[in-house]
């Protein structure tokens, strides 16, 4: 067997490798089974690329820097996954995908240079002899175009999300008609490149979709963000799969195929969840600053203590936890693991709602709930558990605010109307962990703190826990 059908066939099991790490990555059971496999697929492909440079007559200099490079990518990569807490997972991910979109860029850049700009070349001369030579310039700007959009977009989201810029939305005038017109110039000038490659039109195409990219993600609120995640994920998938084309590699197609499907349709589960259209997110999304309907009075709030909390799970038999960014924030999800042991043990029925879209990243509460030991059975989706809360006596929102908000439901004039949200409200008493009165993410009011059958425990949601068993161990009807 030659070193090139090796690799080949090496290719074909890191693809079904990450076919299975997909599969594996759907279910909490079988998550860490889908991270090994990923992990497995993306070793033999790196093995069988550096075989395959070796093979195609790569000097010893060029194979130490590949090996370097790699090395480098690797050690940095184990030291940030190291580092990151789960809190800073979405921003992380957002950067990750700017580097992909970064490297379709470069490989875009390096085609051009190996062909379009040596047209009296071979490779050149090669293609087109195979009548090929328009599609590699198509294949050339389509790819830099995607990548350069991916970049920063993925730049704009990461500093959202970490919050070194507002998450409120740019919002300049004609924004739509900005978008659709550098949709359309990118046709015109792809077709024009097709025809006549020439260096202007691919700085041209650059700096436009460098712009773009900059502008989609920057107009759209805060609300949206977790879809914008998964939609940045979807490009970069499909950049890679246009590098893969320039670079003749089957493996990366595949890889960036399975990534820019899997992340398009999340993006529209997530949509479907938030009872929002792909394209309304992309004209602008959640968090434009509501009109009257944010000046209303919704009067005085009622605050409570955690002895208070305590006994009223003390006599509670239901209890209901809606988990969100706060409690990732302050690190509670093993006291509150803690705190469902104490009263399941008591028998109270206790059970966790998930928002699809908590924690701005999907399945970011249900990896902190596994974290801490809370059982599979008992964390329920939305759509699972929005019928129970009418027949629960007692809900502890920890940390979560858009994603429990009626006005969503009863305000048509709100900026998330029509958007999905667990119907807290409905249950006998309301609990509502937070450190003050802010708004949410979506910078939109919640008047949900206002109700009568609602009481705000403010402060770090780790150490309110702390207090809420404390009071509960001296409480005689939790004693030990």
């Amino acid at each position: 067997m030659t070193i090139e059908t090796a690799a080949q066939a090496a290719y074909i099991v890191a693809a079904l490798l990450f076919i299975l790490a997909l599969a594996g990555l759907s279910k909490h059971e079988t998550a860490k089974a889908g991270n090994t496999f990923g992990i497995a697929g993306m070793a033999l492909a790196l093995a069988a690329t550096i075989a395959l440079a070796v093979n195609h007559g790569i000097n010893s200099l060029g194979v130490a820097l590949l090996i370097a490079a790699t090395v480098i990518g690797a050690a940095i990569g184990l030291y940030r996954a190291g580092k990151v807490e789960m809190t800073g997972m979405p921003e992380l991910i957002a950067l990750l995908h700017s580097f992909v979109g970064l490297a379709a860029v470069l490989v875009g850049w390096n085609g051009y240079l190996h062909v379009e700009a040596d047209l009296g070349g071979a490779d050149a001369a090669l293609l087109r002899r195979q009548e090929l030579l328009g599609i590699h310039s198509a294949e050339v700007f389509i790819g830099v175009f995607i990548g350069a959009v991916t970049f920063t977009g993925s730049i704009v989201a990461f500093l959202k999300l970490s919050a070194r810029i507002k998450s409120n939305p740019l919002v300049l005038p004609g924004k739509n008609i900005l978008n659709l017109g550098a949709l359309v110039a990118f046709a015109v000038l792809t077709a024009w490149f097709v025809i006549q490659p020439q260096l202007w039109l691919l700085i041209v195409v650059t700096a436009l979709a460098l712009l773009l990219g900059w502008h989609l993600v920057a107009s759209i609120g805060g609300g949206d963000m977790p879809v914008v995640v998964s939609m940045l994920n979807s490009y970069s998938g499909w950049a890679a799969a246009a590098s893969g084309f320039l670079l003749e590699n089957d493996l990366l197609i595949v890889t960036g195929a399975l990534v820019g499907s899997s992340g398009a349709y999340l993006s529209y589960i997530m949509c479907k969840a938030m009872n929002r259209s792909f394209i309304s997110v992309i004209a602008g999304g959640f968090g434009i600053e509501a009109g009257p309907a944010d000046d209303k009075d919704y009067g005085e709030h009622r605050e409570i203590t955690a002895e208070g909390v305590a006994e009223l799970l003390a006599t509670a038999d239901s209890v209901i936890i809606t988990p969100g960014y706060g409690m990732a924030v302050a690190q509670a999800q093993h006291g509150v693991a803690e705190l469902t042991r104490k009263l399941r043990e008591k028998g109270v029925n206790v059970r966790f709602g998930i928002h699809p879209v908590a924690g701005r990243l999907p399945g970011h509460m249900n990896v902190l709930l596994a974290e801490a030991k809370v059982p599979y059975d008992i964390v329920l989706e939305m759509d699972e558990i929005n019928d129970d809360f009418a027949d629960t006596s007692v809900v502890l929102v920890i940390g979560a605010n858009d994603t429990v908000n009626p006005a969503a439901t009863e305000d048509p004039g709100s900026p998330i109307a029509g958007m999905p949200v667990l119907k807290v409200w409905e249950a006998q008493n309301v609990i509502v962990f937070k450190r003050s009165m802010a708004s949410g993410y979506a910078g939109v009011q919640n008047p949900l703190f206002f109700r009568e059958n609602s009481a705000m425990l403010f402060g770090d949601a780790k150490d309110r826990v702390e207090d809420i068993l404390r009071a509960l161990a001296e409480h005689r009807v939790l004693a030990a």
